[in-house]
This record gives C-alpha cells, structure tokens and sequence, in this order.
C-alpha cells in the first residue's frame, strides 16, 4: 500500500491523538479551577472554607464533588470541539453535553445547583480552548467561545433559568450576553485585576479576592438580582468599590471593607454567583496562559 493512501488514517491517529491529551488537559484544569475558586476564602456571601455563606443548602464538600463530578463533560466538551469551526451543530452538541453534566452535577448534590452558571461560562471557554491552537492567548479563546455561544440552539429547553429571567426583567445582558460578547468581564476586569495585583506583590489569595471583588465592582451579576433586585446589585458594586479604593483585599483597610461588603449581601441573603463563575474563568484562561509560557521556555531551553 503506498504512502499516499495511508497518510489519512496516520493522521487521522494523529489527531485523535492529540484530542484526547487536549480534552484531558482542559478537563483537569477546570476542575481544578472549580475547586480553587470553591476554596477561595473569604468571599462575600459565597460558599468558602467558612461555610455556604448566603447559600443554606451549600457546603464546600458539595461543591468539591460536583466539580468533579464534571470532569467527564469538560473532557467530552473539549473533545467534541477540538479543532472545529464555530457553527450551530457544534453549538447544540456542546449544549446537550452541558445538559448531561447538569445531571451529573444534581446527582451528586442531592438536586442542589452548584455549578450550573458554571457549566455554562467555563464549558464554552474548555471549547474554546480546544478549538483554538495551544498557543492562543485569552482574547482568541473568548472570541470563538463566543461565536459559538451566539449560535441558537434548537434543543435548548423552554423553562427559563432563574438568571435568564432577571436578566429579561432588569434589562441586563446576563450569562448568556457575556458569553456571546467574548466574556468582556473576564478580559478586561478579572484577569487585568488579578495580575496588577500579583504585580503589586499580593499573594496569590489576595490577588484573586481582588480580582472577584472588580468582577462585583462591574458585573450586572444576575444571582444578586434575582434574590435582591437592583437594590442588592447597587450595594454590592458600591461596597466592591469601596474594597479597591482602599488599596484591595491586601489592606486591612480593604479587608474591613470586605466585611461590610458580605454583610450587605447576606442582609439580602443574596451572594454574588455569577462573579465568582468569571472568576473561574479567569483562573481557567490565566493557568492556560501561563502553561503556554512555559512550555515556550522549556523549549527554547532545550
């Protein structure tokens, strides 16, 4: 058999390959990203190591295991979009995986929505990255993620979400419009506000919490309208403010600002839900990044 007929099927080997390692690679970071976002302590009314906050029904065990428990879906996820053009079947491909993960992540929780809004955010961007080549920055990530997201899925279920719904009844472009922008919140508040911070020579705690309190301080985060209406929104940008004037989570200035922050949204018993999901998008593009970087070292290196 000749060389010209065999070279599609070692190719094809080649690709499959290179799927499976890539789908691999991005379903471990994002659980772990899940995790350490979870983990993240003290944020303002959100499950952390101190409790479910504004969230009775919440633990951080429980969000521990329904982020494992979606490792399988960002595998499947990244998989199904590797290397593939933006389109509408890809669209509704990767929206019937997210849905097999809601169940994955309910079955787990006992029916507790812990990651929903999650699925969503960092399964377009485990998409992304996958359609991208390993070298893509952040920006190339969002945009396809976003080509993908603006396509209408023809499956998609008829209940609306709690968040859809006050996105609709406050005007606001919701999870679904900050997907279909590109995540701008993510590329231009989060990740800039976590690396000036890293920058300034904050630990890698303080550095987050700065970066979750710009995405509060920005975002039109439907979890909090949907518990408190704009009158919860309003505080929590203020007292987000309020926190970065000071000189961040870094000061004790800053740290009492936070407190007050988080004392607002629980007198709403309301918790920023959207916020902390950019945030895991954020930590889920800056590893990718800076994985990149070192694989270029170890290059050129060797």
């Amino acid at each position: 058999m000749s060389s010209a007929v065999r070279a599609p099927a070692d190719s094809a080997m080649v690709v499959g390959l290179g799927s499976a390692v890539r789908a691999e690679l991005l379903a471990d970071l994002g659980v772990r990203v899940l995790v350490e976002e979870a983990e993240l302590t003290p944020k303002p009314a959100l499950v952390d190591r101190r409790g479910g906050g504004a969230h009775q029904d919440m633990n951080l065990e429980m969000f521990r295991r329904s982020a494992h428990a979606l490792r399988p879906t960002f595998e499947d996820l990244a998989a199904r979009a590797y290397l593939c053009a933006p389109s509408r079947r890809l669209r509704e491909d990767l929206a019937a995986i997210g849905r097999r993960g809601e169940k994955a992540m309910f079955a787990v929780t006992g029916g507790v929505n812990t990651h929903r809004g999650a699925i969503w955010a960092l399964g377009l961007l485990t998409a992304g990255a996958a359609m991208a080549p390993p070298e893509a920055s952040p920006t190339d990530i969002t945009a396809l993620a976003g080509r993908v997201a603006a396509f209408p899925d023809r499956y998609a279920p008829t209940g609306a979400s709690h968040g859809s719904l006050a996105a609709v009844r406050y005007g606001v472009s919701g999870a679904r419009g900050e997907a279909r922008q590109g995540f701008p919140h993510v590329v231009s508040v989060a990740l800039p506000a976590l690396r000036g911070a890293r920058r300034a020579g904050c630990s890698e705690e303080f550095a987050r919490l700065d970066s979750l309190v710009a995405l509060i301080a920005h975002v039109d985060d439907t979890c909090l309208l949907h518990r408190g209406g704009r009158s919860a929104l309003r505080d929590a940008q203020s007292g987000a403010r309020a926190v970065l004037d000071v000189g961040g989570t870094a000061t004790a200035a800053g740290r009492r600002a936070l407190r007050s922050l988080e004392a607002a949204m629980l007198a709403y018993n309301a918790a920023p839900g959207g916020s902390a999901d950019l945030l895991a998008a954020a930590l889920f593009l800056d590893a990718l990044e800076d994985r990149v970087a070192a694989d270029s070292i170890h290059e050129e290196v060797a």
